[in-house]
């Protein structure tokens, strides 16, 4: 198997969907020896900002002098940087190999990447592996090694149909990551309750940002603190005159807001997605909205977005295609989905 045929073999997993569950990758594991205990694991599990803080964790045990493994998703510059070896992402034939070797395993796509990661991160004998929860934490498919040092990013609602309506009940989906002997890092204190009793310590942070969180972990483990967060593709990133943010839920619109005004805006989103809470906050911030469409099956169509965003911003057009959409003039923002900017990112780099 290449790299090409094994990049197809697992995206056409992709059509098995989501199904949270632990059955079919705990016995994928088992067969494989179990490579997830190999490691020390810090799991990240929250809402928003997994991401970021999972990337600056890495580099800071990098510059350290460990060898270190990191498993995020979602892609968007290339599939192969969900797995990455000291900050490098992995190569084409090593991911060949590993999915030639697990690709007979009845798993979805995300327990299989999941799988290729943890025996990569194994046969590299990293110190750390900085483990990204998919979704969730008690039902995802990372949710497996034994002992982990578990860090709560901010909790809000999104993912609802699978996790629960609430904050709370959200919150116990994430605190499935806990481990009796092990300690949590967490974000939102005033949950603090709901994960009480789940671990053997919990750790608030002195101040609620991403960069407060990173650096909460990094004192827990021994390591020098940081002054910045790293910047990752699709988070609030400045390509020319375009912003372009893949948030998808109502406390992503929340942070994007105050840096808008006025937009010629791009958005798609996912139809599983609360995009009435999510355009209710970004559409009249915008003066023209395109709205497209992206390829997954779980895409909102574009005429649908178009319908909901028309309730609060006057001027909505449509256009299918987002290579399309994104040569109207004066484009200023590009939004609502790693999808999208996964679609279009490239595009607007080289129109730079």
């Amino acid at each position: 198997m290449n790299y090409i045929e094994a990049l197809n073999f697992i995206k056409e997993k992709e059509s098995l969907g989501i199904q949270p569950g632990l059955t079919r990758i705990k016995s994928a594991l088992d067969s494989l020896g179990n490579p997830q205990n190999d490691f020390k694991t810090i799991h990240i599990a929250g809402t928003n900002g997994k991401g970021t803080v999972a990337a600056t964790i890495s580099k800071a045990l990098c510059n350290g002098g460990y060898s270190v493994g990191l498993f995020t998703s979602p892609w968007v510059t290339d599939y192969r940087e969900q797995i990455q070896l000291n900050g490098n992402m992995i190569s084409e034939t090593d991911f060949a190999n590993l999915i030639d070797k697990i690709k007979d395993y009845d798993c979805t796509e995300f327990e299989l990447i999941t799988v290729a990661a943890y025996l990569y991160f194994s046969r590299n004998n990293v110190d750390y592996a900085v483990i990204e929860c998919g979704m969730g934490g008690a039902e995802d498919a990372t949710n497996t090694e034994n002992e982990n040092l578990a860090v709560i990013s901010s909790i809000s609602l999104d993912h609802t149909d699978f996790l629960g309506a609430t904050i709370e009940k959200i919150a116990e989906q994430k605190a499935g990551i806990l481990r009796k002997n092990c300690n949590c890092i967490l974000y939102n204190s005033e949950i603090k309750s709901i994960f009480e009793n789940r671990c053997k310590n919990i750790i608030t942070i002195p101040e609620k940002n991403n960069l407060s969180l990173v650096n909460t972990v990094l004192k827990e483990i021994g390591l020098d603190t940081v002054d910045v967060l790293v910047n990752l593709p699709a988070r609030h990133e400045i390509i020319g005159d375009v912003l372009l943010d893949g948030g998808h839920n109502v406390s992503a619109a929340e942070k994007l807001a105050p840096y808008l005004e006025n937009e010629t805006a791009v958005i798609a989103m996912l139809k599983d997605k609360n995009v009435e809470g999510y355009l209710s906050i970004i559409a009249p911030l915008c003066k023209t909205i395109i709205a497209t469409s992206v390829d997954s099956p779980r895409a909102m169509t574009s005429a649908e977005l178009a319908d909901i965003a028309e309730d609060y911003c006057d001027n909505v057009y449509i256009c299918d295609n987002p290579e399309d959409a994104i040569k109207i003039e004066n484009l200023s923002l590009v939004c609502g989905s790693f999808y999208l900017a996964r679609e279009i990112r490239k595009k607007l780099i080289d129109e730079i």
